[in-house]
């Protein structure tokens, strides 16, 4: 169960908190705020991958904007799949985790409910292990899970979010962008799903979810209702190598712009993501949705992207 303090901080964007506040824990999200320099969309961009998460992060500000000396940090990869171009990639969260650290963060951890394989076989357990990092994986147990009131719900009043993670002082989402079976795309808001609860989950899904456009619009607003609940901090998302075709699981046809995206507004990073393959992203149901909805910008020369070579 998540820890009971006497004195909670937090921080309001809009409708969205924290998910330490959600949970009634520690994890606000206090460093979510972006800089008044910063873009909405930074991109590094080169071959070294562990360089251009650096780059990225560097470019919204630094890790410093957004990990106080002391906080705990929670990280949510993607582990989906072992398929090449479906999960988070090594190097980034080598990055990520070391930037952390050199912030000044006390505590790292990755937080699932995915298998010890899954962490193995993608090798994103290897350098948790080598960074002296730490994995904490949860069973799929309601018990482990706690349910939160969605405000301005339109399919997804309730929901059901991993207890454990109000331990923490804030989230940096880490997400692969790749092709999905039934919405075409996933990206940061779709990866949060990582951290609510899999029979809740489940209620995204229809019959018929990747062919029936009733059914796509049903999963996609769960997704934007369920990125209402909380807010990452951060999100720093792997485009360096994903799959266009067969996903979310794979294999499928790669495609590599080799770039790392970061950023705290999830539908201007999405609509980035979504752009790198040639979607529009006001096609992309989920994208448009949170966009209306108040979850951010889809408008990018509104929202401001700035890039360079790691």
């Amino acid at each position: 169960m998540a820890r009971k303090l006497g004195r909670r901080e937090f921080v309001k964007a809009g409708a969205q908190v924290g998910l330490g506040l959600a949970l009634g824990g520690r994890l606000t999200g206090v460093a979510a705020a972006k800089p008044g320099s910063a873009p909405a969309v930074a991109v590094g961009r080169g071959d070294d991958f562990g360089r251009a998460a650096v780059k990225a992060v560097e470019l919204m500000g630094g890790m410093g904007t957004f990990v106080p000396k002391g906080a705990k940090v929670a990280l949510l990869p993607n582990v989906q799949s072992r398929h090449p171009g479906t999960y988070t990639k090594p190097e980034i969260l080598r990055a990520v985790i070391v930037l952390c650290r050199d912030a000044g963060a006390s505590r790292v951890d990755c937080l699932s409910w995915q298998t010890v394989k899954q962490w193995e076989d993608t090798g994103l357990k290897g350098v948790i292990d080598a960074e002296g990092s730490g994995l904490r994986i949860f069973a799929k147990d309601e018990s482990l899970f706690k349910a939160v009131p969605v405000q301005g719900a339109k399919s997804l009043p309730e929901a059901r979010l991993l207890t454990a993670a109000g331990e923490y002082d804030l989230l940096i989402n880490m997400p692969v962008t790749k092709d999905h079976a039934g919405n075409k795309f996933t990206g940061s808001m779709k990866n949060l799903m990582g951290l609510n609860s899999p029979v809740n989950n489940r209620t995204f899904h229809r019959a018929n979810w990747t062919t029936d456009p009733e059914a796509v619009v049903h999963l996609e607003q769960c997704i934007v209702d369920l990125n209402k609940a909380f807010r990452p901090a951060l999100n720093v998302v792997d485009a360096t190598e994903f799959i266009v075709t067969n996903g979310p699981f794979g294999p499928g046809e790669i495609l590599k712009p080799h770039k790392v995206v970061a950023g705290t507004d999830r539908v201007a990073v999405d609509a980035y993501c979504a752009g790198l393959w040639g979607l529009v992203p006001s096609e992309i149901v989920q994208i448009r949705l949170g966009a209306e909805q108040g979850l951010g910008e889809i408008d990018l020369g509104k929202a401001g992207v700035k890039e360079a070579d790691a």
